[in-house]
């Protein structure tokens, strides 16, 4: 039940009907008592710097979601960056201190891994291909290299932002091997898929699924259903998978210790969530 006293959780991005975290933070904060609610708010990139610096001038805002596509471009919108936000360039996460300033993070890296830890899967000296390097590709890099990943491949048809998140990889983790500038997956252990491709049934597979070997993992950031095309044929081949919903599960409980929330397991918040596709 929304009152007069419920603070908000502005969910900022575009698609809005692409998000799952009110399925899952809202029936938390029900069974919990917490008068909190976590709201989707639609804004395209030309109106999202006005409508973001609004939205903290509510009196009852409790924080920020961050989505795409303003992952990387909230960054120039706040006060204090955390230390995953700094590297990654790009943040998922604000909330307002009491002394007006905001500050922001980044969990999507954090979810990400913990998930590959949740499957039976480690790090440490795996030679990963990350495709898609905006805001989540970015966190995911950052946070593989910071497990232990031994050789990192990036790439994105943004050639600029795949070499700037390369510079800042090896200004942090210099003994990483870093690549840019292709997308072949033959010989990565690990492939992630940190594009918005699979939003549609008519787009086509982020990599040659062909090249990728069956021994491989496969990681994916699209949460508009389940089992993306990119998914499915990364199944066929025998690759163990795991899917977009399981990267915001691993995380939602780090997002309420940044805001402030009583702790929360990720088996919990599976058992009260309804996810629908």
């Amino acid at each position: 039940m929304i009152r007069g006293t419920t603070r908000l959780i502005a969910h900022i991005g575009v698609a809005t009907e692409t998000f799952k975290s009110p399925q899952i933070y809202n029936r938390w904060f029900e069974r919990m008592g917490i008068d909190v609610v976590v709201a989707p708010m639609g804004s395209k990139p030309e109106h999202f710097p006005t409508f973001f610096k609004s939205v903290f001038e509510l009196t009852n805002i409790a924080g920020a979601l961050i989505t795409m596509p303003h992952k990387v471009s909230v960054m120039s919108l706040i006060d204090v960056i955390g230390s995953q936000a700094l590297v990654a360039g790009a943040c998922n996460a604000v909330r307002r201190e009491a002394d007006g300033r905001l500050v922001g993070e980044m969990f999507d890296g954090e979810g990400f891994v913990r998930g590959l830890r949740r499957k039976g899967r480690s790090v440490q000296g795996a030679h990963a291909l990350v495709i898609g390097n905006g805001g989540v590709g970015s966190a995911i890099a950052a946070a593989l290299a910071k497990d232990g990943a031994e050789e990192l491949t990036l790439f994105d048809p943004n050639a600029a932002a795949t070499n700037a998140l390369a510079a800042r990889l090896r200004q942090h983790f210099p003994r990483l091997r870093t690549w840019v500038g292709t997308c072949d997956p033959s010989g990565c252990d690990l492939v992630v898929n940190a594009t918005p491709l699979g939003m549609s049934d008519k787009d086509p597979l982020p990599v040659d699924v062909s090249r990728i070997a069956p021994t491989a993992f496969v990681g994916e950031v699209v949460m508009k259903r389940e089992i993306t095309p990119f998914l499915a044929a990364a199944r066929e081949r025998g690759c163990a998978y795991m899917v977009g919903v399981d990267m915001l599960f691993e995380q939602i409980p780090a997002y309420l210790d940044f805001f402030g929330f009583p702790p929360a397991s990720v088996d919990d918040l599976r058992a009260g969530s309804n996810i629908s596709y």
